[in-house]
């Protein structure tokens, strides 16, 4: 039997598209197709209900690095796209439809979220689809993300966990602004923890021929020293040395830097803000 693409099957679940007749035809006569629509649907369903939980705190580290490697064994795993076109003829008529529906959908209800990832096989589309599977994808496999860490965060904040993770405390801080010739939409801010690390966001950085570098500048004496560098993405955390004087070294600088080992500033700051608190 050939089945419903798994694209169509996301619209439908979505209710961005009425099924046709030959469409509703097949659903009527396919266990499988059904069930996943139906997964589908729980899954989007799932992400709709968490959208009145924004104002929850932020999950501790440990949950989203449970989601991050629930993820990555699912993108390990065997695509479902090879499973599905390799399945077993269907049953004889001695199932009934009702118990095919619910097998199927036990079946495949565990597997919605790696199906909305796995089976998004690009040689398979065509040219025209390809935007759009794109968006869908992303708009199911957001829900089902969003769904995921609603129910870590809630796992986290139960009354009856003994040990909850109470949420880092903040001891200084400085916004960042653009610095120098930097074009104003560069941004950011500093946080320094009081576990002695300085947790640094920034924003519409300019590209640099090297790498990103994050100072801390003694405004009186203009002595400074180097925390870290910055990676490819908009967050660090970096440690502090222990001890280090922040009333002092009160001005947290990034610098454009090159390869070319000298340790020393470049003298090409791109955001500074002044520590407070």
């Amino acid at each position: 039997m050939q089945h419903l693409d798994h694209d169509r099957l996301v619209f439908l679940a979505l209710g961005e598209s009425e099924a046709d007749n030959g469409e509703s035809t097949h659903l009527g006569t396919c266990a499988l197709c059904r069930a996943e629509v139906a997964s589908l649907r729980q899954v989007a369903g799932l992400g709709t209900e968490t959208q009145g939980l924004a104002d929850l705190p932020d999950p501790p580290e440990h949950v989203w690095q449970g989601i991050e490697a629930q993820v990555r064994a699912a993108e390990a795993g065997p695509l479902l796209t090879e499973t599905r076109r390799h399945r077993v003829p269907e049953q004889p008529d001695t199932t009934t439809a009702e118990q095919t529906d619910a097998t199927t959908a036990e079946q495949t209800f565990g597997a919605a979220a790696e199906s909305t990832v796995t089976r998004l096989d690009p040689t398979r589309r065509s040219r025209r689809s390809r935007g759009w599977s794109g968006w869908v994808a992303t708009a199911v496999t957001a829900a089902a993300a969003a769904a995921v860490g609603v129910v870590g965060t809630v796992s986290v904040l139960r009354p009856d966990d003994p040990t909850p993770t109470p949420p880092p405390v903040v001891v200084a801080s400085a916004p960042l602004a653009a610095y120098g010739a930097t074009p104003p939409t560069a941004k950011g801010d500093a946080r320094v923890l009081k576990d002695g690390q300085l947790h640094l966001h920034v924003a519409n950085l300019p590209s640099v021929a090297g790498y990103y570098e994050v100072w801390l500048i003694n405004p009186t004496t203009m002595e400074m020293f180097s925390v870290g560098t910055l990676g490819g993405g908009s967050d660090a955390l970096l440690p502090l040395p222990p001890n280090v004087d922040l009333k002092s070294y009160s001005v947290v600088d990034v610098s454009a830097e090159q390869y070319d080992n000298n340790t020393r500033h470049s003298g090409d700051s791109l955001l500074r803000g002044s520590l407070t608190g």
